[in-house]
């Protein structure tokens, strides 16, 4: 891995803590995750918007396969990674510590690891990030809201569904696509391991989501009667 990286990795770390420490202080009233998640938010629409202007062919975002990574592929990963380094240690603070969460950051970490040591495949990893981090922001908002006091509201209900759909979109169409290239392309097998380790967890997500969301469209339903 190039010592530029390793160097922008470190002060990546360090800034997403400070991000933290920084929202922490401003919103002191509101608990741990609340803060987390902000930055969260604010890594997701950063990692998307850095991905995309990666990208060096719009008329095949994930062209070409198994190439060198541009440097700017690679400094948008390298960002990635030193907010999943901080947000795996955050994770531990939590009060109860997610399995598949944690499982989900191992996998990411070690993939983009292996995508900057190698220096290939950054086509296929920046449409990764796309395609991992554009339903994010949903996410957190969903769980935003709930401390803001909209717990079982329409407008939570409404940031549900929409998380739920683009998360389906981009991890159940968009991710088994990018998975079949990656491991029919030339790559490494680290990273084609990566690739189906990373849809495998998206699919046990999509079926927690799903019944999620079955769960609350059967109680706003039985609301409403009522």
């Amino acid at each position: 891995m190039e010592d530029y990286i390793v160097n922008l990795v470190l002060w990546g770390v360090i800034s997403w803590t400070a991000t933290f420490l920084f929202v922490r202080k401003v919103f002191s009233k509101r608990s741990f995750e609340f803060c987390n998640r902000i930055v969260s938010t604010i890594h997701a629409i950063l990692a998307v918007t850095l991905a995309a202007l990666s990208i060096q062919d719009w008329t095949c975002p994930v062209c070409p396969l198994a190439s060198k990574s541009s440097p700017a592929q690679m400094k948008t990963l390298a960002v990635s990674l030193a907010y999943l380094i901080y947000d795996l240690v955050c994770c531990l603070f939590e009060e109860q510590v997610s399995l598949d969460n944690t499982i989900h950051h191992l996998v990411s970490i070690v993939g983009v690891v292996a995508g900057l040591s190698y220096q290939k495949c950054g086509s296929e990893m920046a449409a990764t990030a796309i395609i991992t981090e554009i339903s994010s922001p949903f996410l957190h908002l969903r769980e935003l809201l709930k401390e803001l006091g909209y717990r079982d509201t329409g407008l939570n209900l409404i940031a549900d569904i929409i998380f739920a759909v683009i998360f389906s979109i981009a991890r159940m169409i968009g991710g088994p696509y990018l998975c079949y290239v990656t491991l029919s392309a030339n790559n490494p097998l680290l990273i084609k391991a990566m690739a189906l380790g990373l849809q495998l967890v998206s699919a046990f997500w999509f079926y927690k989501i799903a019944r999620m969301v079955r769960y609350k469209l059967v109680k706003w339903t039985s609301k409403k009667a009522v």
